[in-house]
Order: structure tokens, then C-alpha cells, then sequence
């Protein structure tokens, strides 16, 4: 991967559906060159699809929180059942250290988040953090970047 690739793979990532001759204009290429390109980067793997990012509605509120679950190995199974039935986790990340899994979660208000603490307890011990603020967000594209350089 060049520059190049890293430009166009910034515009993707901005807006996926920007035109390749919008990418094209951008990025100083002919249209063909920008899709061979794109063509490339999706047979390569590093592009592996293509996704909305979706946004709460204004005015609309919800709670954000990392649950870590350290599940014992018989429970997992169970987790991970409970994990696809309930619409408030939205990643679910297998971890190592002192707990099992981490999983993030949204919920509308206090008492919701506190219905799905209840029910991971269940699975075992939990110890759960707010977050407050996203500060950065760089959607995997710096991760790249640095295994080129590695």
C-alpha cells in the first residue's frame, strides 16, 4: 500500500459511498486507476466491506458502557447466547487479563443499564464503567498505517 491507497482508503472511510470519480478527483487518478485500486484493496482483504454508521437521533439519549465479564469456561457458551438476544450489545470483545470478556453496550436510561448488569451477573463476575466521551475514534485506518511500517 502507497499514499495513494492510504488517501483513498481516508475518503472511503469518511464516506463510503462517494463515487469513484468523486475519489478520483480527489486523489489526483483517473477514475479506472482509483477502481483498480479499490479493487485491489478489497481482493487484498483490507477492505472487507462496506457498513452505515448510524447515529442516536437528536434528543434522543442512551447510556454507553463497557461491561467485563469473567466468565468461567463452562458459562461461555451460555454469555454468548445472551450476548445475540440482547439488542443493547453492540461489541463483545475476548480478552485476556482478569476478565473473560468485555462487552460494550447502550441503553436507554440507568435503570435498563442496570437490567443488563443483572443479567451478565448471571453468567458471573462483573465490573462495569460508564464511558463518558469517545475523545478519538480512528476506525482502524492509523492500524494500518503502522503495520507498514512494522
Amino acid at each position: 500500500m502507497d499514499e495513494l491507497d492510504h488517501k483513498i482508503l481516508k475518503l472511503l472511510s469518511a464516506n463510503a459511498r462517494m463515487s469513484v470519480k468523486e475519489i478520483a478527483d480527489q486523489v489526483a487518478l483517473t477514475s479506472p486507476a482509483v477502481s483498480s485500486r479499490i479493487h485491489k484493496l478489497e481482493q487484498s482483504g483490507i477492505i472487507s466491506g462496506y457498513t452505515v454508521t448510524l447515529h442516536r437521533p437528536k434528543g434522543q439519549t442512551s447510556i454507553d458502557a463497557i461491561i467485563c465479564v469473567s466468565a468461567p469456561p463452562n458459562n461461555r457458551e451460555a454469555l454468548m447466547a445472551m450476548m445475540e438476544k440482547q439488542p443493547e450489545v453492540l461489541q463483545c470483545y475476548h480478552v485476556t487479563g482478569d476478565h473473560s470478556f468485555m462487552v460494550r453496550v447502550s441503553c436507554p436510561n440507568m435503570v435498563h443499564l442496570e437490567q443488563v448488569i443483572t443479567a451478565f451477573q448471571k453468567m458471573g463476575e462483573t465490573n462495569t464503567q460508564i464511558i463518558l466521551s469517545v475523545p478519538l475514534d480512528r476506525n482502524g485506518l492509523d492500524i494500518l498505517a503502522q503495520q507498514e511500517v512494522l
